[in-house]
């Protein structure tokens, strides 16, 4: 995989909308994100659709792509990270110009419906990355607790090597009413973490497995499938495949289909772990409940009862985010039930 420099206090990073101007509804929210960008000691360059108008960045699919082929091919940009998700990213799909991505990697970041573009780019080679994005992660980031800090600085500036993925004490289901300025950088009240579910493992004497990332959210995966930018059939061998749920709360059954389809691909045959972040706004009954129907397709309908499957994990639509890098070799540890990554996502040399 090609990997982007680290990056460094100073480093100048393009905020633009691949998804929806929600920055011109609530700029409140917006410029709490970029103040907490600059508190950890990078420059923000607002490119032309971070603040552009919610209808003129809707109807103009190619600004969008444009401000990310631009900060692409900018070499005084150290890093991307886009504003919010949406719902019709992959609309700027075709104007992205890959010989520029390709030739210029460098870190670049969002979720939900940022997952079509960096699906799109992890197949171009690059390691990208599913993370916070300003309105949503960042924009909240003085209010998280402090080990939240500690990791967001340890991944994104310390040259490490491998790194466990930790589990946070507390976690929260979304943002109050952001219409209400005095909300900024609220989150709803905080519950208590019960950690990740490690569901099924594969029989080995070290229940172990290793793989390359790839995924993010489960909706927006669904609107490439059938499309010249769903990846190829042998694309799935070794992969660990994440997914997560967005704050729609798909229904349970909407998610059986969507993995059935996946096991009718085969995909299930190929990969060696499947990961789920927690599911947003789904109560403890339904959380266990969408367990059972996940394992009820891998394992009863398409015989994979060596699969190792993990749910729960904080990454996705809930807050504090992990931070999930595409394209970077991971290890399902089932015995010690933990997640490391065997790589860093940076380019060290």
């Amino acid at each position: 995989m090609i990997k982007p420099k680290p990056l460094k206090p100073g480093d100048n990073i393009a905020i633009l909308s691949p998804s929806t101007g929600l920055p011109s509804v609530f700029p409140h929210i917006y410029e709490s994100g970029i103040r907490n960008l600059n508190a950890l000691g990078l420059n923000v360059v607002e490119f032309p659709t971070a603040r552009m108008d919610i209808n003129e960045v809707f109807n103009n699919p190619h600004l969008r792509a444009q401000d990310i082929n631009r900060a692409f091919s900018d070499s005084n940009i150290h890093g991307i990270i886009a504003t919010i998700g949406g719902n019709d990213s992959a609309r700027i799909l075709k104007y992205l110009d890959p010989d520029v991505i390709k030739a210029n990697p460098k870190l670049f970041m969002g979720f939900s419906d940022f997952t079509a573009v960096s699906a799109f780019v992890n197949q171009l080679g690059l390691v990208t990355f599913n993370g916070p994005s300003i309105m949503a992660g960042f924009s909240q980031l003085h209010n998280f607790q402090s080990e939240y800090l500690r990791y967001l600085k340890s991944f994104l500036f310390e040259p490490w090597h491998s790194f466990t993925l930790p589990t946070f004490e507390c976690y929260s289901d979304g943002y109050p009413d952001w219409a209400i300025a005095s909300n900024v950088g609220l989150l709803h009240a905080g519950k208590n973490n019960d950690g990740p579910r490690f569901l099924q493992s594969a029989r080995t004497q070290q229940k172990s497995v290793t793989g390359q990332l790839f995924g993010g959210c489960i909706e927006v995966l669904e609107m490439l499938k059938g499309t010249q930018y769903w990846p190829k059939p042998d694309f799935w061998q070794g992969k660990v495949l994440f997914f997560e749920t967005s704050e729609e709360k798909p229904s349970i059954d909407y998610v059986k289909y969507w993995m059935r389809n996946y096991g009718v691909m085969g995909v299930f045959e190929q990969i060696s772990g499947l990961l789920f972040g927690r599911a947003r706004d789904y109560s403890n009954n339904e959380k266990t409940e969408l367990d059972d129907v996940i394992l009820s397709v891998v394992k009863d309908e398409f015989g994979c009862n060596e699969l190792t499957v993990v749910s729960n994990l904080d990454f996705g639509h809930t807050d504090p985010q992990l931070i999930m890098p595409q394209g970077v070799k991971i290890e399902i540890d089932s015995q010690a039930q933990q997640i490391r990554l065997l790589e860093s996502p940076f380019n060290l040399g």
